[in-house]
């Protein structure tokens, strides 16, 4: 590696961008650069190389056609991004890399050395089609004009599309995306475990701080931050102005909050595998009732099980359950899921009031 190159590997190293990367034929090289600076760490958080048929079919669900393509190399990189998300810390900026080569094989190779690279953030995709002959001729600095294979179809093919917010809260409606941060806060800690206060907070109000707050101090470290899920179990999902709307709160008072496309906590346990959700004593009862699982005791277990396996526990605030304030004391948990629900004790937390009350009063005024 030349000196202009590990320079330029040191400067993305410095960057506090957290990428995934998916490469197939022939990226190798670059990606031992990456490895081979000091400062890896802060910049790679995964790296897989579907080199197979298979694997490239495995990885992407489908098979691509062609494989060798710009959209197999954005396929591949919304993939990586949508993997970073979940795998970055929390407020720092992810990033996907998707690439695709038709480079030198054993077999004929028919047509030139082509490649498509693709780099996926929150509000950017990227993508660019060039030739080996143009890389190399990119690689040693010589202009284009000084290489004779070089004709006007080979020029870089580049494209770049640019998502504003609305455009970013659509794609997560439609499952496109996993999730959005909105990093508010200016604490911003490296715990790698988020304590995370789920809810559809219409509105906002001081139970939900209080409550995030009291159970941040009971776990000690890691992420506290709410989420709301723009899709709803039973309902329509939430238009982007709504969200919108629910976003200004948290702004205003300086807090996390994520937006996912998941309102079941099964599916945000893996969304958000060794996490701690904090949730009332009535989403607890909601949770272990087989009622929700098909009247199916077994299928009960199974599905909260499977949130344990991923690291997952709930801490659990107590709440007004027809007009009686309840604590998770009240309730019988299965024993084999007492160790996943943590109670958080009366003494520190008790607030009655709720967004629904809130609202009530609010429409009697």
């Amino acid at each position: 590696m030349d000196a202009s190159a590990r320079a330029m590997v040191e400067a993305i190293h410095a960057n506090p961008t957290q990428a995934v990367l998916y490469l197939s034929g022939g990226a190798s090289q670059a990606f031992g650069w990456l490895m081979s600076v000091p400062g890896a760490s802060n910049t790679v958080l995964e790296a897989i190389v579907p080199y197979s048929r298979m694997s490239m079919i495995q990885l992407l669900g489908k098979v691509p056609s062609p494989f060798t393509s710009r959209q197999t190399a954005e396929d591949m990189a919304l993939m990586a991004y949508n993997r970073a998300l979940k795998l970055s810390h929390p407020g720092f900026p992810a990033l996907g890399v998707g690439f695709t080569g038709s480079l030198a094989s054993a077999r004929p190779k028919l047509g030139d050395h082509r490649f498509h690279v693709s780099a996926r953030t929150s509000d950017q995709l990227w993508s660019s089609t060039v030739t080996l002959s143009k890389a190399i001729a990119y690689a040693c600095k010589v202009p284009a004009t000084f290489v004779p294979e070089l004709t006007d179809s080979e020029i870089p093919d580049e494209f770049e599309m640019q998502f504003d917010e609305d455009q970013q809260l659509e794609q997560l409606i439609n499952g496109h995306i996993c999730f959005k941060v909105y990093p508010f806060s200016s604490d911003m800690p490296k715990a790698e475990r988020k304590i995370i206060l789920s809810g559809s907070f219409n509105p906002l109000h001081e139970g939900h701080l209080k409550l995030l707050e009291v159970a941040s101090s009971i776990l000690g470290e890691g992420y506290p931050c709410f989420e709301l899920s723009a899709v709803n179990a039973d309902k329509p999902p939430l238009t982007v102005s709504q969200i919108k709307q629910r976003i200004e709160q948290f702004d205003k008072v300086g807090k996390t909050i994520i937006i996912s496309n998941q309102p079941y906590f099964y599916k945000k346990a893996e969304l958000f595998p060794g996490s701690a959700f904090v949730i009332g004593v009535d989403t607890a009862v909601r949770l272990i009732n087989p009622k929700y699982y098909s009247n199916n005791y077994e299928r009960m277990l199974e599905t909260l099980l499977g949130c344990k396996s991923t690291g997952c526990v709930f801490l659990v605030g107590g709440r007004s359950v027809d007009d009686d304030f309840k604590v998770l004391d009240h309730f019988d948990i299965p024993e084999e899921l007492r160790d996943m629900f943590i109670p958080i004790p009366a003494e520190k937390f008790r607030m009655d009031i709720s967004s629904t009350e809130i609202r009530r009063r609010k429409e009697l005024l």
